[in-house]
Formats: C-alpha cells, structure tokens, sequence
C-alpha cells in the first residue's frame, strides 16, 4: 500500500501484480513496468493488505490503481479476499474503478463502505452506458471520464459522483476541450451530483470558468459525494 498523488484518494493498494492486460495506450503503469523491467506475469500478493490495520484514521483507498482487477485474468478466489478485507475494515471506504463494467454484477450487491465505478473516455457515453449502472448494488456509484478525449452526454440519473481529467502527461494533441468540461459539470449540477475536477485540467485555460472552480478557494472543484459509512 502506498500513499498517493490520486487526489481522489489517500492511498492506492495492488493485491494483483503484473502487466495489465487491458493495455490502454495511455497507461501510466504499463509505462512503469516497461521501462523498470518489471516482472509482466499476472500474480497475487496479498500481504499487501496486512497495511490496512496500519492506517490511523479513515479513509480512501483505491484497490487497482495499476491492474484491471474486474478482468477475466484475476482468479474470483482473490477478488473473494480483497472483499473481506474490505469489510473487515468498514473505517475506509474502499473505491473500486474498472473498465469492465459488465463483471460487477458478478460481485454485486458490494460491501457497504464500497465506491464503484466505471471508467470511460468519454466515447462510450451514449445510450446504452448508463444502463450499465443498474447492473450492479453499490452505496456509491460513480463515473471516472479520464482522460477525457471525446464529449458524448452523458445521463447522470444512475451516478452519485463524478471525476473528469485530462491525458497524462497534459499535451496539447490530447487536452479535452473546455467546453466539453462544461457541459458536463452543468449536466452533473442539474442532476445534483458532486464533481471532481483532477488537477491535470488546471493547463486548459480553466480559470476563465468561474462555474468550474470552487467559489470560496478560487481552485478546482474537487467534490466527493456526502456519505460515509457508519462504524
């Protein structure tokens, strides 16, 4: 378990090694094991988690921030012990991100003190998306488009929160459009759902959009959904 620049979260957890199937072509993680070397197989590495009981206060931990722990080539004994160790913590909440969306209802209804959510460059947000939502049972469920590379509306009816960045590294080929932005957070303002803006969008001339900063600290809007778990 590591502590982490996500802003979203607190730490980032990897019971499942290896070189990430998935493949996106702008993958961080694959980069990392590219050009360290790293060990590709696919393996299990549940000590891990023993860094939980070690965590003083509550808080967000993202399980999978290298590995698409929701594909076909992680075994469901493992993902059977990451969801007990979630619930022997209910402290945390423990937030789950996948682009296989179509494998939660398989571990549906999830733990109480779970966030769920589903990844999305923005060109598979048109109809039929959002019906992916009502697959699964989840406390909180939320949409993730980063990096934002097309703008399609979206229906926020089904999500309690939602994140947008940029391509990283931030490159002028690949920065969304502000306008995209916009539309987007005013659609999620209509539908009252809390928006998490990533700090990647500060080179995309944002400033000029008061709607899009937070209107006592003149930064990002960097919302999180008004829940949490009882102890």
């Amino acid at each position: 378990m590591n502590k982490t620049k996500i802003e979203w979260c607190d730490y980032t957890i990897n019971p499942v090694k290896g070189l990430c199937p998935m493949a996106c072509s702008y993958c961080y993680a694959r980069r990392m094991y590219k050009r360290f070397k790293r060990n590709p197989e696919i393996r299990f590495d549940w000590s891990v988690a023993n860094d939980l009981s070690k965590i003083t206060k509550p808080s967000r931990i993202f399980w999978g921030s290298t590995m698409e722990l929701f594909g076909d080539w992680v075994k469901p004994e493992w993902m059977r012990l990451v969801f007990e160790a979630v619930k022997r913590h209910p402290e945390h909440q423990h937030i789950f991100l996948t682009k296989q969306p179509l494998n939660l209802a398989k571990w549906s209804p999830f733990p109480d003190n779970c966030w769920v959510g589903v990844s999305t460059t923005g060109f598979d947000c048109r109809s039929g998306f959002e019906d992916i939502f009502t697959t699964f049972e989840a406390k909180v469920k939320f949409a993730s488009i980063e990096p934002l590379l097309n703008y399609t509306p979206l229906d926020m009816r089904w999500i309690n929160w939602l994140i947008i960045g940029q391509q990283t590294p931030p490159s002028p080929k690949t920065s969304p459009r502000i306008e995209w932005v916009k539309e987007i957070v005013q659609a999620a303002d209509k539908a009252g759902v809390p928006v998490f803006l990533k700090n990647n969008l500060n080179s995309c001339s944002i400033a000029d959009y008061p709607e899009l900063l937070n209107s006592k600290t003149g930064n990002l809007r960097q919302e999180f959904p008004n829940w949490r778990v009882s102890k």
